[in-house]
């Protein structure tokens, strides 16, 4: 008596009768290299204390994953700055003045500091709410 019978998908890499696992690595990226640039890229992957494949596997999605600039995100972060200090010093100096005493200026600076820390990471989300509304909006009606 024989069980039911599993082709093998031909593209696959994988033995035959094993299916890939949600999460799992099974592909691979293959590349070239001169002796010199093996020896170099073995270095690195030993000063950092990591097998090759882990090093070079996440030296290549760490810069698969970096963003390039884009110059209507760094607009609108500066933009979210300037209207985030302006509004935090005129609120801090209001308080200031209610209480009898003025603005520091390690304030200011405090001010400007956190402003400049989450910039980028507010105009992004500006960016993706707008890009979600227009996207709600164009969407067909079911």
């Amino acid at each position: 008596m024989s069980g039911p019978r599993v082709q093998a998908d031909p593209q696959s890499s994988l033995p035959f009768g094993e299916e890939a696992k949600p999460g799992f690595r099974t592909k691979t990226a293959a590349t070239r290299l001169t002796p010199e640039e093996l020896a170099e890229i073995e270095a690195a992957a030993e000063a950092a204390g990591q097998a090759l494949s882990e090093w070079l596997r996440q030296t290549a999605l760490c810069a698969a994953r970096q963003r390039p600039a884009d110059p209507v995100e760094l607009v609108l972060s500066e933009v979210w700055a300037v209207r985030y200090t302006l509004l935090n010093l005129f609120h801090a100096a209001s308080q200031a003045a209610s209480e009898g005493g003025q603005l520091s200026p390690d304030s200011v600076l405090k001010i400007r500091d956190q402003a400049d820390a989450r910039k980028l990471q507010q105009a992004r989300k500006l960016l993706e709410e707008f890009f979600a509304r227009v996207g709600k909006a164009r969407a067909p009606m079911p």
